[in-house]
């Protein structure tokens, strides 16, 4: 066996020795008989980053056009308004808005909406089931989407511009040309079921109270039905309840079909050929109905809604305990009113948001709500501003969650937060909020479907879009003077309350009123002390 390596010179001398004999060789004597490696070249040799590479060609850039932003209205024979924005990019947007909602439910069952949420993009006039309509749909790369809220019903599919007339055809059949089979119709039934079984199970709570502060804001009428469908009334929505909705509200006044990333021209014929050309399965609205469209504008009442029940916990070691949830709203303004810029800069300057997702860009943690509420009360686990805005009223509110031992400590403080909304603002404060305000908007409108959104929603309310720059300009106008003034029209407003969870001490609508016009609250009077 060979012995052991007993040294390693510098100069490559290899000594193996063992018993009588000893080997000896130099890797100087090969190393001089083989080639030199060329010279090493690192990237430093190379062109600067701000020249271009040699014996390339020279690259075309897209570049922005002022014509590629102008959005082209055309209003069709029926009084169908087709919009859109011939945007960059090899996909496109195209959906359809109706000016359709929980609002409009007043002669019907609560929960139409609901229903047509879960109905969306079955069986049509052309398609025998679902299945159908997505297989067509995927020849093209397309998906399909639908969303209802208070005022307005979206149907929206986005696909290979290419593609384009299969796409209009799929929201006219989806829209027009509904089957709506008592089987699909059961189905529909179901889901909602599990959807109301998981709400009630789940410890989030802002569907439902969302629904409650509405209801409570408006108390029976338009704004303040319910959006979800309640338990009581999914066994009276049926076929011909369905199709009695649709053929009085799915009207060609009432919708506006919007593309973005797609020629006007060509969106207009499609739409014509399968909106107009082609009837819609119930008819034509000969004005023989007995139901009519619900015209009525709504009516801020203010009020308490309240329910005492246990909020599920969280699952798993989340150490969590369990919470009560409040909402205080005031009477805001429509988005039509000229302090609606003003109203969304205030209500970005509250901000707020969840005790563990407090930090990082764009998460609002110099907001008031943060810094004088969430980050001085250990035992606030939320407090968060909303601005819902409708055609003719509007709703601000905040939401507030805490354990059920601090509920008087939870109106204290929120009544204390909106009652100094009509005081001193900061110049830092306001520069922040517009800032943050004007960000959100040009980042939003980089995804196509926000921006067919936008379009879609402002020609069904005006008839036309304002472009992101006049917004970005009335931002940019919001004084401190239009913050105080709006607060105060705030504050003149009737409370509306919503509370959910183990609540017994929650005080009283008119002891909340009160200390809303005191800037100290209940502590002034001695009603309540955040050491109780």
């Amino acid at each position: 066996m060979v012995g052991t390596i007993q040294s390693i010179h510098k100069f490559g001398k290899c000594l193996v020795s063992q018993g009588r004999f000893s080997i000896q060789w130099q890797v100087r004597h090969f190393s001089s008989q083989q080639k030199k490696p060329p010279p090493f070249r690192n990237s430093f040799q190379q062109p600067p980053l701000s020249a271009p590479l040699p014996g390339l060609e020279n690259a075309i850039y897209a570049d922005t056009k002022e014509e590629d932003n102008v959005i082209q209205v055309t209003t069709l024979s029926n009084g169908l308004r087709v919009a859109s924005e011939n945007k960059f990019g090899q996909f496109c947007t195209i959906g359809v808005i109706i000016e359709s909602g929980s609002r409009f439910e007043v002669a019907y069952p609560s929960g139409i909406s609901h229903f047509l949420e879960k109905l969306a993009y079955n069986s049509t006039s052309q398609y025998a089931d679902k299945d159908k309509i997505m297989l067509d749909l995927e020849k093209h790369g397309g998906i399909c989407d639908c969303l209802s809220s208070r005022d307005t019903f979206i149907y929206a599919t986005s696909a290979d511009r290419r593609g384009y007339d299969a796409t209009v055809n799929i929201l006219a059949e989806a829209i027009l040309r509904p089957q709506i089979t008592p089987q699909e119709v059961e189905t529909a039934a179901q889901y909602i079921r599990f959807e109301l079984e998981t709400l009630m199970s789940r410890p989030e709570q802002e569907h439902i109270l969302t629904d409650m502060i509405h209801a409570a804001a408006y108390r029976d009428n338009t704004l303040g039905l319910p959006k979800i469908c309640p338990a009581e009334n999914i066994n009276k929505i049926d076929r011909s309840i369905l199709l009695q909705y649709l053929k009085i509200h799915y009207v060609p006044s009432r919708m506006v079909v919007a593309g973005v990333g797609i020629d006007h021209n060509q969106l207009v014929d499609s739409v014509q050929k399968y909106f107009v050309d082609k009837p819609p399965v119930w008819g034509v609205d000969d004005g023989t109905s007995v139901k009519k469209i619900d015209h009525s504008v709504s009516q801020y009442t203010g009020g308490i809604i309240q329910e005492d029940c246990k909020i599920p916990l969280h699952m798993g070691p989340s150490g969590l305990p369990e919470l009560a949830h409040v909402v205080i709203g005031l009477e805001g303004c429509s988005h039509q009113d000229p302090d609606f810029i003003p109203m969304c800069v205030l209500s970005v300057m509250m901000g707020g948001g969840g005790s563990f997702s407090a930090g990082g860009p764009g998460k609002g943690m110099y907001t008031r709500l943060y810094t004088n509420v969430l980050n001085r009360y250990h035992w606030m686990f939320n407090a968060t501003a909303y601005n819902q805005t409708y055609s003719d009223s509007g709703l601000f509110y905040i939401h507030a969650s805490a354990p059920p031992n601090h509920v008087r400590d939870i109106i204290d403080v929120i009544t204390k937060e909106m009652s100094a909304m009509a005081g001193e603002v900061g110049n830092t404060e306001l520069r922040r909020a517009k800032t943050q305000l004007q960000s959100m908007i040009l980042m939003n409108l980089e995804a196509r479907p926000v921006v067919f959104e936008d379009i879609a929603r402002q020609v069904l309310a005006v008839g036309h879009r304002k472009l992101p720059s006049t917004f970005i300009q009335e931002i940019e106008n919001v004084t401190k003077a239009d913050i105080e003034r709006i607060a105060t029209r705030l504050l003149k407003s009737q409370p509306s309350v919503a509370a959910r969870g183990d609540i017994k001490k929650l005080p009283t609508l008119f002891e909340i009123q009160s200390a809303l016009l005191d800037k100290d609250g209940f502590q002034s009077k001695g009603k309540l002390s955040l050491f109780t």
